[in-house]
């Protein structure tokens, strides 16, 4: 689900932008996709609260409570990715975070966890063959939209002009 709100969220983003500024702002709008992304996924641990606590292994304490936190720290990371001043740090602090909660996904899946449910019915590993490598994709994507920066075409003849010191 949350990679179909990234998806819907990025076109709409692309063609407003297009629209309005009259050019295609792709890491404008992979930001405000992966904003909208995480403030759903946000409101998520609310809702599903319960069974996201699954997700934590027992030995962990205060399972409920970090849902919680994280979902706090995905909203936080949202207004960040939409902040120029922050989108740089924000997007290095959310492939960190997004590397550190693949664990969790992991454990989830060989515990059968439903977050919907709360139960210990879900898909169990078989999951993993699509979290791994989605979480991979959202990770590229935060990459690519937050910290990836296009090089001039022109940047080796710059770079040689200042070492030639002719800048």
């Amino acid at each position: 689900m949350p990679e179909i709100v990234l998806i819907i969220a990025f076109i709409i983003s692309l063609t407003i932008l297009k629209i309005t500024k009259r050019e295609y702002q792709f890491a404008k709008s992979g930001r405000i996709a992966m904003a909208a992304m995480l403030l759903l996924t946000a409101g998520a641990h609310i809702g599903f609260d319960k069974g996201m606590a699954l997700m934590i292994p027992d030995f962990i304490p205060y399972r409920l409570e970090l849902v919680y936190l994280t979902g706090i720290i995905e909203a936080a990371a949202a207004i960040g990715l939409l902040i120029p001043k922050y989108q740089y740090k924000t997007g290095w602090f959310l492939i960190v975070f997004l590397v550190l909660l693949l664990p969790f996904n992991i454990y989830a899946c060989i515990n059968h966890v439903n977050i919907k449910t709360a139960t210990f019915d879900g898909d169990g590993l078989n999951y993993l063959l699509f979290r791994v490598p989605l979480q991979a994709f959202f990770i590229g994507w935060v990459y690519l939209s937050a910290i990836y920066k296009k090089q001039p075409q022109n940047s080796s003849a710059v770079l040689l002009a200042s070492a030639k010191g002719e800048l």
